[in-house]
């Protein structure tokens, strides 16, 4: 492995690792350079098994030996010791976990992919990525095939966004929508029965609606952003539309928790036990 100490914050070749709050410049950065940082040591032995390339490593001394196997199997790629006071000038935060590389980014699946698998989770405008992160982690979790994104939905390789699905992201497939306008029908003509998920008068709870698919069906799972829920064409274009039954004068649930929800009663498991 090639271990460089570095102890100026200005060094150029910390240029990955800059300002990793700054939404957008890190949207900016990362797609103009084609990387994306992984933060912890879990998720960047689950970034490099999952076969992502490193560019280089940022790493607190005490984090070389959690992260040699790693590292001595990549003895190309710089690995930048630095301390933690120092780590946290130059990332904008304090790295708790003490261990940050940045990885090549690359497109792993393709919309036809997607359509070609039974069970999707179709996020709109979700721009929050901590909520991107968790319907990723629940989608795999609860037994679904993969995620699609429409354009201004939030990046699932942003930093916060890997974090939050636990490495989900390196496994799950997901691709990003290339038309919102014709998302919809794209899924119905590839056999979908698409759901979408929102509080609306003809709203289906979701128990009767699970009870209603046939085993074999093809289900796309339609997530709406954080405040205004789904737009009005996704859900007049939907199959139907569901809801999720609620008690104490409480209307709804955060898209995430809605989403796990969700994917429990009508993916696998909770179709199982019902």
């Amino acid at each position: 492995m090639t271990l460089i100490e570095i102890d100026d914050p200005e060094d150029d070749r910390l240029a990955d690792y800059v300002r990793l709050r700054d939404v957008s410049l890190r949207r900016r950065l990362e797609t103009e350079n084609g990387l994306f940082i992984a933060e912890g040591e879990k998720v960047i032995h689950r970034a490099v098994a999952a076969g992502y390339r490193p560019r280089s490593f940022l790493l607190a001394e005490r984090w070389l030996a959690s992260l040699e196997d790693v590292l001595s199997a990549h003895p190309g790629v710089p690995v930048y010791v630095v301390s933690e006071a120092m780590a946290e000038q130059v990332t904008g935060f304090h790295v708790h976990r003490g261990a940050l590389a940045s990885l090549h980014r690359e497109v792993r699946h393709g919309v036809d992919d997607l359509l070609a698998m039974n069970r999707l989770v179709v996020c709109e405008d979700i721009v929050d990525h901590t909520n991107v992160g968790a319907i990723l982690r629940c989608t795999a979790g609860l037994g679904w095939d993969g995620v699609l994104l429409a354009p201004r939905a939030a990046d699932p390789l942003y930093r916060r966004s890997i974090k939050v699905a636990m490495g989900a992201v390196f496994d799950l497939p997901w691709a990003r929508l290339p038309d919102w306008g014709d998302a919809v029908p794209m899924l119905q003509r590839a056999g979908f029965t698409v759901l979408a998920l929102a509080l609306a008068d003809d709203a289906r709870e979701l128990p009767e609606m699970a009870a209603s698919l046939p085993t074999d069906a093809k289900v796309a799972l339609l997530l709406g952003t954080e405040g205004a829920g789904l737009s009005s064409t996704w859900i007049d274009q939907a199959d139907h539309v569901v809801k999720i039954p609620m008690f104490a004068g409480i209307d709804s649930l955060n898209v995430a928790a809605a989403a796990a929800v969700a994917c429990y009663s009508l993916g696998p498991a909770g179709r199982r036990s019902a």
